[in-house]
């Protein structure tokens, strides 16, 4: 049976990280960052290595041609070869963001932001699964896109990831809640980890830190990109659909009237979640400006199954609606 592009290239991935991964004596993830920065230079570049398994693995590289690939390929391979290794090394917070939610956001931004050039961060970038996402699905428009990342092996594989897709994409290994090294930006795009932030020094730079215990890191998360994000820009955040229900949740609603306008609150189908409980929604917010009124009403909806195309057709048709009657 005839492989697809993607199951090929998966094939090439895992199957020479599970070499790595026995001869490095390391993790199936680290092994994979070894094998894609192979891949991407051409050549193994791991001391050490006998003859025998470099011939091997060079066998498997010279079957890979990337710039024959779709980048969109290439990036579902890797989040499969990624997938497998979360699989392995279970850890709460080495999970990424599901396709059709990067496929859905890119989409609100493309409407939001119809520029044909714009920045956008990324401040808890993961494995850059849901950057990527959107550089794909936005081809012919130049984004200079930043990831934060404080887990060392995550970003190397959003490194990797985006080298074999030859996106420039610039990372940064620290604490996305910390001071960060970028400049005001377009759009934010973010689906933060929900929970609590435990840097509780940290947390007191912020407004919405919590008055007693630690804060909720999802909140914080919502400040920050505030703060990273120009004047009029746009913010596209996939939050838990319960964010206005938590006890802290007065108190971030008073920081987005201060500081945001709400755009839209679009609930998830249930479906694409493991756990109805774990559901998530779309948030979208803009920076206020001078001159920009908010909208005469949020875009609040509950999507329908994103393999519902009809259905889907329809919510798109509401949404265009909506964006004329607030232009």
């Amino acid at each position: 049976m005839q492989l697809t592009a993607v199951e090929k290239l998966f094939h090439i991935l895992d199957q020479s990280a599970l070499i790595l991964e026995n001869e490095l004596n390391c993790t199936y993830l680290e092994a994979l960052v070894e094998t894609g920065e192979n891949l991407f230079q051409n050549r193994v570049l791991q001391q050490g290595i006998d003859e025998f398994t470099a011939k091997k693995l060079e066998k498997f590289y010279s079957d890979a041609d990337l710039s024959a690939m779709e980048k969109e390929d290439i990036r579902k391979a890797f989040q499969l070869a990624c997938l497998k290794g979360m699989k392995r090394h279970v850890q709460p917070n080495h999970q990424m963001t599901p396709d059709s939610i990067g496929i859905l956001l890119a989409y609100f931004i493309r409407k939001f932001v119809p520029d044909r050039a714009f920045s956008m961060l990324d401040p808890a970038a993961g494995t850059g699964n849901l950057l990527t996402t959107i550089l794909n699905q936005l081809p012919d428009v130049e984004i200079r896109a930043t990831g934060i990342e404080l887990d060392d092996l995550l970003v190397k594989l959003a490194y990797t990831g985006c080298n074999l897709q030859g996106h420039p994409v610039e990372f940064f290994n620290q604490d996305g809640l910390a001071n960060l090294l970028v400049d005001p930006v377009d759009v934010v795009v973010c689906e933060p980890p929900v929970g609590y932030y435990t840097n509780d020094r940290q947390a007191e730079k912020f407004v919405l830190k919590a008055e007693e215990g630690h804060s909720f890191i999802h909140h914080l998360f919502i400040e920050q990109g505030c703060r990273y994000a120009k004047e009029g820009g746009y913010l596209f955040y996939v939050v838990p659909h319960h964010l206005f229900e938590s006890k802290e949740a007065q108190k971030l609603n008073a920081f987005i009237k201060e500081h945001m306008h709400m755009q839209g609150f679009l609930h998830l189908p249930d479906s694409l979640f493991m756990n109805k409980s774990l559901a998530k929604s779309v948030l979208i917010l803009q920076k206020k400006k001078e001159g920009i009124r908010p909208p005469k009403e949020i875009f609040l909806m509950k999507l329908p199954s994103l393999s519902n195309k009809r259905a889907l057709a329809q919510i798109f048709a509401k949404f265009d609606q909506w964006m004329k009657g607030n232009k």
